[in-house]
């Protein structure tokens, strides 16, 4: 069976297909949007593994360079092996909303594998696989409790836009994407260019609304599979081992919660677990230490709706205690220390020159990213033990969260000509590291003296709804995150948003509570940013001693041949010779990056001689290159040389010109004409009669 279903989105037509390609998966969706083109699978096992105490769900996005009609530029000529930054930050973006619309009990090992088949670099392919991930989903029988939608919203001249296209999105002051069900928003990510609170909250809405027809064209073509989906069996409680758990555990747990250091909370609840544990029997383990966290989530859940206490004993809009420094590393050109109660960065700057920019390969080109945002959560900032190993998803995705919170206030290139690397190592974490690294990763900007617009800070806020009841978080804690049901980070400076990311895990909440929580935030942003002032209010006005100087100078386009050189010849000895980098554009401009300022100075001495034009009265010293019977040719310039006639050697007449010059001397000579070819007359002469 075939099926597809089209609706205007955006201006422009949406098609999603079912039922022509990889009809041996348990669901696929074609989605099409301008010229972009995405496939997306789902595929389950047919049963969950013996004793699978899990939901093991796999999301993968590929790009595929044929998509653009190009072959990849790799020493293999395939796409590599490990996906790109885009390609992770997307399988997030899918992952993220799926991820809680299973049914309960559902242990089936699922991969859902999202491959762009065709890119026009107008639409952006991400949105249509949140979308087509869902759309393979409904039809599938998979027990998936959809359909969800994803939207990207721009703004152009103070107008949302739905599904702005990729040259929209430069001129936009608003990235932001909008996933959602019919009940709620359930996801955003993106950032903004200092938006108030009332702009983002209205896009998102915008963004909701906007993506409702995709959610009925998707169950339209549900109804015309109509496939059954797998029956589960919804865990069944042991009610024994739930009353035997409260009896032997409720007092201590209460010790457990209101123990407000994190470490000590663990161990006192790692304790507690393995003293309940000898209570029951071994096939009876696994099922009592899932209800005894049960316990423990209703308890302080009911704490604080309740009893409206937290964790740590703080008030709902109260901030942990906040310590910053600056300075913190004597060689690095900028570092800080940000800790914020149990959670704490260093965080560095490194500047360098063009040459250090991101070279990354896309569907769009090569692109050049003259900034970088780099996240290490190493595992003993958790007090944990094992291996090393690349960057996380998590890892890539908090970068990325704190890149663009802080990209929004960087200088331009042309205004500040560095490339910049910021690197964020947690070494501490009980909630809120990437809103950590964010505040550290701006102070060690202004302490490596990059012109920001203005300081940027973050916050992590959570939620707890228990029936009518609501209560909102400011700066939560681990344990407030993981037992809650709402993740909103916001960062932005004192004008507006920078950049938001938020996941819910209920239902949904009405555009009031998170108008309420946006509020919060502000308040609690601005206190942070009242905090970090205290470390340092504004960049330094010098960069650091250790960071390359640079000189910027004009030439004249015609003589940058002469600076490169024959193969590069000139430039690589100056590079070589002096230990520093110089960087030539076709319009002329010259940049010098040295180690220090006297280098600097030496160096744009030596590229100022290469590429000055000689004038008519100067004098100059060359050196003689060449004698013949009527003069000599002496290079005033490297390059440039002009003729001493035999007539101009001395006062007096001249035999022969190797009576008084010969090839390799070093003479002194004025200019006395430069006729319409270039030709440039000589004299030595001249100086004598002037001494």
């Amino acid at each position: 069976m075939y099926k597809k279903v089209e609706i205007e989105l955006g201006g422009k037509t949406l098609t999603i297909e079912s039922g022509k390609l990889a009809k041996q998966a348990n669901g696929a969706a074609l989605v099409t949007y301008g010229e972009t083109v995405v496939l997306v699978t789902a595929t389950a096992a047919k049963e969950a593994r013996e004793g699978q105490d899990f939901f093991p769900l796999t999301v993968e996005y590929q790009e595929r360079f044929y998509a653009v009609g190009k072959i990849p530029g790799s020493f293999f000529r395939r796409e590599i092996g490990r996906p790109t930054e885009k390609e992770v930050l997307t399988c997030r973006f899918i992952d993220r909303p799926l991820r809680p619309l299973f049914a309960d009990g559902y242990m089936n090992e699922t991969q859902v594998i999202a491959t762009v088949l065709s890119m026009d670099r107008q639409n952006e392919s991400d949105v249509l696989a949140i979308v087509g991930a869902s759309a393979a989903l409904q039809v599938s029988n998979i027990p998936f409790l959809g359909p969800i939608a994803g939207v990207r919203v721009g703004m152009l001249d103070g107008a949302y836009v739905l599904n702005p296209t990729s040259d929209q999105l430069k001129e936009s002051k608003l990235d932001l994407i909008v996933a959602g069900s019919r009940k709620a928003v359930v996801m955003v990510e993106g950032g903004a260019d200092s938006l108030s609170e009332k702009e983002i909250l209205d896009a998102i809405y915008f963004g909701f609304e906007g993506l409702q027809p995709i959610l009925d064209a998707q169950d339209e073509l549900q109804g015309a599979f109509g496939n059954a989906k797998m029956v589960v069996e919804a865990p069944v409680i042991n009610q024994a081992i739930k009353d035997k758990i409260s009896t032997l555990a409720k007092d201590e747990m209460q010790t457990v919660i209101t123990t407000a250091d994190k470490m000590q909370r663990q161990n006192l609840f790692d304790d507690l677990k393995k003293r309940v544990k000898v209570e029951f029997e071994d096939e009876e383990r696994g099922e009592a230490g899932e209800l005894l966290y049960d316990l423990k989530k209703t308890m302080m859940r009911d704490r604080i709706v309740q009893d409206k206490q937290r964790l740590d004993g703080r008030s709902f809009d109260e901030i942990r205690p906040i310590s910053s420094e600056v300075g913190l590393l004597p060689r690095v050109h900028g570092s800080s220390l940000f800790t914020r109660g149990e959670t704490q960065a260093i965080a560095t700057t490194t500047l360098g020159s063009g040459d250090d920019e991101q070279r990354v390969e896309t569907l769009y080109g090569m692109t050049f990213q003259p900034f970088m945002l780099h996240y290490n959560f190493p595992p003993y900032c958790v007090g944990e033990a094992r291996f090393l190993r690349g960057p996380s998803r998590r890892d890539i995705g908090h970068g990325a969260l704190a890149t663009r919170a802080i990209k929004a206030v960087l200088p331009s290139v042309e205004d500040f000509p560095y490339t910049l690397r910021v690197v964020s190592e947690i070494t501490e974490s009980n909630g809120s590291s990437s809103m950590a690294t964010v505040c550290g990763g701006i102070l060690s900007l202004m302490d490596a003296g990059v012109p920001i617009k203005k300081p940027v800070s973050g916050i992590a806020m959570g939620l707890i709804k228990e029936e009518d009841e609501i209560v909102i978080l400011s700066d939560i804690l681990g344990d407030e995150d993981h037992l809650g049901d709402m993740d909103f980070k916001v960062t932005g400076t004192e004008d507006g948003i920078t950049a938001l990311q938020m996941d819910i895990k209920i239902d949904g909440v009405s555009p009031e509570i998170m108008g309420d929580a946006l509020e919060q935030a502000k308040a609690g942003r601005l206190h942070i940013l009242a905090k970090m002032n205290e470390a340092l209010t504004q960049p330094r006005t010098e960069v650091s001693e250790y960071a390359p100087k640079i000189v910027n100078l004009m030439i004249n386009p015609d003589k940058i041949r002469d600076l490169i050189g024959p193969g590069g010849k000139v430039i690589k000895a100056l590079s070589a010779e002096f230990d520093v980098k110089i960087d030539v554009v076709d319009s002329g401009a010259v940049k010098i990056f040295a180690n220090d300022s006297v280098i600097a100075a030496e160096v744009e001495k030596k590229v100022l001689a290469i590429v000055a034009v000689p004038e008519i009265g100067q004098i100059y010293e060359g050196k003689v290159q060449k004698i013949v019977d009527f003069g000599a040719f002496v290079e005033i310039m490297p390059g440039t040389d002009g003729l001493v006639h035999i007539s101009e050697l001395e006062n007096k007449r001249v035999a022969k010109v190797t009576d008084v010059l010969n090839e390799g001397d070093m003479v002194k000579v004025k200019v006395l004409d430069i006729d319409g070819r270039g030709k440039i007359r000589l004299s030595r002469k001249a100086l004598l009669n002037e001494e």
